[in-house]
């Protein structure tokens, strides 16, 4: 088991003054439902009573545990979430997650971040 699953991790989320949810995932994490939950409070939190696009950076992530999809597909205050990876691995799980899953909102899978901005700009 790794360090990262015992102690579980933190993802790092910001608000910019663009209006654009930040969730970044230190490197290699193992990301538990326990991580995912954590998240998800603090951008609920974060965003209060209003939605906002967010860019979730999946390319630093080791692994996504079943339990964690599950949250990652329940409403929470994103409008819509672009996910972005870098490797081709990336696209295969994000195109898994999206095919079986039913997303709360409007989710894309991206590996330019000019390109996933501006998709999350269209709302």
């Amino acid at each position: 088991m790794s360090e990262n699953r015992e102690a579980g991790v933190e993802a790092g989320l910001t608000l910019g003054a663009d209006g654009m949810l930040r969730l970044t995932w230190p490197r290699g994490a193992v990301i538990t439902t326990a991580d995912a939950e954590r998240a998800m409070l603090r951008v609920n939190e974060l965003c209060g009573d209003d939605r906002h696009p967010m860019l979730v950076d999946m390319a630093t992530a080791a692994e996504v545990s079943r339990g964690a999809r599950a949250v990652f597909g329940r409403r929470c205050q994103a409008s819509r979430i672009a996910l972005l990876g870098t490797s081709p691995v990336d696209r295969v799980l994000a195109n898994f997650f999206l095919g079986i899953s039913a997303v709360p909102c409007p989710t894309k899978f991206f590996i330019s971040e000019p390109d996933a901005l501006a998709w999350l700009a269209l709302t």
